[in-house]
């Protein structure tokens, strides 16, 4: 689902040769490297063994890293394929009440476009819940779905923090307070209830494809009526 994808490979490019040199220590082990006079960076040890940090051991394979620098090749074209279409798709649900796409910052320059999200809501649909809008979104060919839900209430956290190691360091009053009281996050449970996301492949069609994401959100809202009384 990624926009640059090489299987389970990726790749980290910088200008910070302090920070270039720190990621490839962490990712190989925590051993320790530095700029070669080639500018690429190299091993900064005098055996195999060496450790200057923690780290991991997970290492980029040649067959990975062939695809990934074949897919460095298109990735500029395909983001500016992907920005043209998502302000095309944006201009057709402004005008379909009920629909608010994601709002960038002020002073965003580009947009990765990874996910475009937007908002729904039900009250412009005939009361249609948001699930049935994401069946019937499926339903017209349209790949879609909710999106995550709150995270924050995720059962394993709760489940760590009431571990005996949090509750020696916390106490249990505290962290039933934490988790009670403190854990509150009404406007990210809201997004979650309306949000909306299309994958970035969607964005990589022609821009006819923007236009029938749009005609079938128009569709299902004209028949909203009868899929909330089916």
């Amino acid at each position: 689902s990624k926009n640059l994808n090489s299987g389970e490979g990726g790749a980290i490019a910088g200008d910070d040769s302090e920070l270039m040199t720190a990621c490839a220590s962490f990712q190989n082990a925590g051993r320790p490297y530095k700029v070669g006079e080639d500018g690429l960076l190299v091993p900064n040890a005098t055996s195999g063994f060496q450790y200057e940090r923690n780290g991991d051991n997970r290492r980029l394979t040649e067959f990975q890293g062939t695809l990934l620098l074949e897919q460095l090749s298109r990735l500029e074209a395909q983001a500016a394929r992907r920005e043209s279409n998502a302000g095309r798709l944006k201009s057709h649900l402004a005008e379909i009440p009920g629909i608010e796409p994601a709002l960038e910052y002020d002073g965003c320059t580009r947009n990765a476009y990874h996910i475009f999200m937007m908002r729904y809501d039900p009250q412009h649909f005939a009361g249609l819940e948001r699930n049935r809008f994401l069946k019937a979104m499926r339903a017209e060919g349209i790949p879609c779905s909710g999106g995550y839900g709150p995270l924050n209430r995720e059962p394993f956290l709760a489940e760590t923090l009431r571990s005996p190691g949090f509750q020696k360091i916390y106490g249990k009053t505290e962290i039933e307070r934490w988790i009670e009281r403190r854990n509150q996050c009404p406007e990210n449970d809201r997004l979650c209830q309306e949000a909306v996301w299309m994958g970035q492949t969607q964005l990589l069609g022609p821009p006819g494809d923007m236009d029938q994401i749009a005609e079938a959100v128009a569709k299902i809202q004209r028949h909203a009526g009868e899929l909330v009384r089916m």
